[in-house]
């Protein structure tokens, strides 16, 4: 039998919607987050935040969204921001049962990406 993968524990893409709509809500409601988004079709990022995650959870689809550095150059993120994301993350995940070492492996999953993400004090002047 193949091995379950961290998609399949977390439910497949209707529970990993549900995780976004915690985690957006939670990013929205943090003052220091939301002007992140003030200009974001917020539909359309869930949409795209749940495919990412399914993705990188080990579900059967490809992320075909923006390149994340690309997508992510303009805004001048820091590591600190970073952090908030990732502990709304983790939040989210524990809000919907999430095991701990699951939601462990999806934040780690995502760490991944934070060379992409956080942009200010990264560029040389």
């Amino acid at each position: 039998m193949a091995e379950e993968t961290l998609y399949r524990r977390l439910g497949g893409s209707d529970a990993i919607a549900a995780v976004v709509d915690s985690f957006y809500d939670r990013v929205l409601a943090d003052d220091r987050l939301r002007p992140f988004f003030e200009d974001v079709d917020m539909a359309e990022q869930r949409a795209h935040q749940t495919q990412f995650l399914a993705a990188v959870t080990g579900g059967p689809v490809e992320y075909d969204g923006a390149d994340m550095a690309a997508a992510h150059d303009h805004l001048d993120i820091d590591h600190e921001a970073y952090d908030a994301i990732a502990r709304h993350l983790d939040a989210a995940l524990g809000e919907h049962d999430v095991p701990a070492d699951d939601r462990a492996a999806v934040v780690e999953a995502v760490e991944s990406f934070r060379g992409d993400i956080v942009t200010q004090g990264a560029r040389s002047a």
